[in-house]
């Protein structure tokens, strides 16, 4: 067995972070959409759609997870990423855009909660795990700011086309696979690191026998944990609801930008701007871990219902402004309750746990989505 690097391991998932995240396509692709003349009705139906097969699949994922490796649940996760990349491309209507958009919610479900209970696993397992704190809003940062900088060529992305801009959101998914096939697993039942390339005929048969087991525990445990830990789902539904708000007003902003007047060349910088006020919010909120959870949703509140408001100004400047503290406010408050939901859940759980707040958040958003697009 190869000797365990914890820095290693945590730098190849910032940088799995960075690559994965950089899709110039998925981060305008309601922009692109509106090119191609689908209307805001649509769309938020397609986002209806994109949320209705996340919660079908989120708490699936969360348990293959668990049960059958975070490393393994990655990989797949890209691959299924890539394959949506394809199935854009070749799309037509309605109905094979929402084709493609469905294996795009299904990535999202295997890797929401995989990267963070990898990532906490890894450091439980070395005796650090008290570092979960920094790599969470670091790497929310990282995402968020690479998210940024793809929606910063938005501009690009309606220049070539939405089958161009895919092709290149595919290059980064290849380089995503490789980086999630470097990465080693860690073993939740005795915090032990494994190679995969080591695994002997025996284990696997050995997993396999045990996977029926295991996936009944998994299951059983977590629904076990939720009806009796009232705290836990509290904190899930408050973060879905004001994080399902945040999103759909950055969502449909940038579609009414340019309505309201703002040219399509600054169109990208104003998503970057807007982002960057989430990377901003996750690394604020790692500098005051000392305040109640209580002041964190006070703030949230506020600032979220501050970028709905200036929404309805029809002033390109003050809603791109009201952006911006609405994606600040709501990763001030979703990387701290990551941090409390990970110090509250079982390893064994952890993945198909962080995947019932996913959960929570999908449903409030196949509610909020179609609603909040017949009335903006």
């Amino acid at each position: 067995m190869r000797k365990f690097n914890i820095k290693t391991q945590i730098h190849k998932l910032y940088t799995q972070t960075v690559v994965g995240y950089f899709r110039i396509a998925g981060s305008s692709w309601v922009a692109l959409l509106a090119l191609r003349g689908f209307s805001l009705l649509q769309i938020g139906m397609l986002e209806s759609i994109f949320h209705i097969v996340s919660s079908s699949f989120e708490l699936p994922s969360g348990v293959v997870a668990d049960v059958f490796g975070r490393k393994k649940t990655m990989v797949l996760a890209s691959i299924v990423s890539l394959i949506s990349g394809l199935l854009m491309i070749w799309s037509y209507n309605f109905w094979t855009v929402a084709f493609a958009i469905g294996f795009s919610a299904l990535s999202y479900n295997l890797e929401s909660g995989t990267r963070e209970a990898l990532a906490y696993d890894s450091l439980k397992s070395v005796g650090q795990e008290e570092k979960y704190n920094n790599f969470a809003s670091t790497e929310m940062m990282l995402y968020r700011i690479t998210s940024s900088t793809a929606t910063l060529c938005a501009g690009f992305a309606l220049w070539i086309g939405y089958r161009k801009a895919y092709a290149f959101d595919i290059f980064f998914s290849l380089i995503a696979i490789g980086i999630a096939c470097s990465l080693k697993e860690v073993s939740v039942s005795n915090d032990e690191i494994t190679d995969s390339s080591q695994s002997s005929i025996q284990n696997i048969n050995e997993n396999t026998n045990s996977a029926g087991n295991r996936l009944k525990n998994v299951i059983t445990e977590s629904w076990r944990f939720m009806v009796t830990n009232k705290k836990a789902r509290t904190i899930m539904v408050i973060n879905a609801l004001i994080g399902a708000i945040s999103t759909l007003v950055l969502f449909f902003l940038q579609a009414k930008l340019p309505l309201a007047g703002l040219s399509d060349a600054l169109l990208g910088p104003a998503l970057f701007v807007m982002g960057l006020g989430a990377a901003f919010g996750a690394k604020a909120s790692g500098f005051f871990t000392e305040w109640k959870y209580k002041k964190y949703i006070i703030i949230s509140c506020i600032g979220v219902m501050f970028a709905f408001a200036m929404v309805f100004t029809g002033k390109p400047y003050i809603m791109i402004l009201g952006g911006f503290v609405g994606s600040f406010s709501d990763d001030y408050l979703e990387v701290r309750t990551d941090i409390i939901l990970n110090e509250m859940i079982p390893s064994e759980q952890r993945a198909t746990l962080m995947s019932v707040n996913s959960f929570m958040f999908s449903l409030i958003m196949i509610v909020m989505s179609t609603l909040m697009g017949s009335i903006m």
